[in-house]
C-alpha cells in the first residue's frame, strides 16, 4: 500500500461486508461451475467420441468427480438460489467500488502453497480461526469470478522461504485500463524482475 501512497493515492483499509462463511462461498463457486463442466464433458463425448468420465474416470481427482455428481443433480430452484448469493457478492464489491477506484487484496489468504504430486494443490483448512476449503478457500481470486470485475495478480515480494507473494488489484466493471495502469505503476515502484530470477533458480 505504501507504494501507492508514495504516488499520491489516497489509501484506506475497508471492510467489504461479505457476511457468509468462506466454505459456503467456495461451495457456491464449485456448484456454479459444475454445469459448465458437465456440458463440456458431454460436448467432447458427442463431437469427439471420447467419453472422459466413462473411459478415464480414474484420471480425475475425487474432489472434481464429487462436484460433477452434485452438478448432475442440481435443481433449477437450487441454481437460482445460488444466483441470489452470487448477486450478494456482486453488490458487496460493487458497493466498495462505487466509492473507490480500486480494491487491493492479497492474492492468497495465506503464504504460498507447495504444489502436490497428485495434481491437487491443497492448502490450509483453517485461516485466522475460520474453516476454509483446502482446495480454493485460501485463494482470494475466485470471488471475482462471481462478479465480473477486472482483476490482476501481480508480484509483491517473496516469503521467507523464497516463494512469490502476490497482490490482487481489482477495478470497476469495464475499467480494465485502471487495473493495468495500477499494475504498471506498482511494477515501476517495486520492480520484481530480480525476485523472479531468484524463483526461477530455486531448487525444486
Amino acid at each position: 500500500m505504501k507504494a501507492f501512497e508514495e504516488e499520491g493515492a489516497h489509501v484506506e483499509q475497508i471492510d467489504i461486508g461479505i457476511g457468509r462463511p468462506q466454505q459456503e462461498l467456495s461451495d457456491l463457486w464449485c456448484r456454479l461451475i459444475a454445469p459448465r463442466n458437465i456440458a463440456t464433458l458431454e460436448a467432447v463425448k458427442e463431437s469427439g467420441g471420447v467419453d472422459l468420465l466413462g473411459d478415464h474416470h480414474q484420471d480425475f481427482p475425487a474432489e472434481y468427480l464429487r462436484w460433477i455428481g452434485i452438478g448432475q443433480h442440481l435443481s433449477a430452484v437450487e441454481f437460482y438460489k445460488d444466483q441470489e448469493i452470487r448477486t450478494e457478492i456482486y453488490d458487496a464489491i460493487q458497493s466498495v467500488l462505487s466509492k473507490y477506484d480500486l480494491l487491493i487484496t492479497p492474492t492468497l489468504a495465506c503464504l504460498p502453497v507447495e504444489n502436490s504430486n497428485d495434481g491437487n494443490t491443497v492448502g490450509p483448512t483453517e485461516i485466522n480461526g475460520e474453516t476454509v476449503d483446502p482446495l480454493i478457500g485460501w485463494c482470494l481470486t475466485y470471488l471475482l469470478n462471481f462478479t465480473g470485475h477486472p482483476a490482476a495478480s501481480i508480484p509483491a515480494g517473496l516469503s521467507e522461504d523464497g516463494l512469490p507473494v502476490g497482490m490482487q488489484i481489482i477495478g470497476r466493471r469495464y475499467a480494465d485500463a485502471d487495473v493495468l495502469a495500477a499494475s504498471a505503476a506498482f511494477e515501476r515502484l517495486r520492480p520484481w524482475h530480480e525476485s523472479y530470477r531468484k524463483c526461477a533458480e530455486r531448487v525444486l
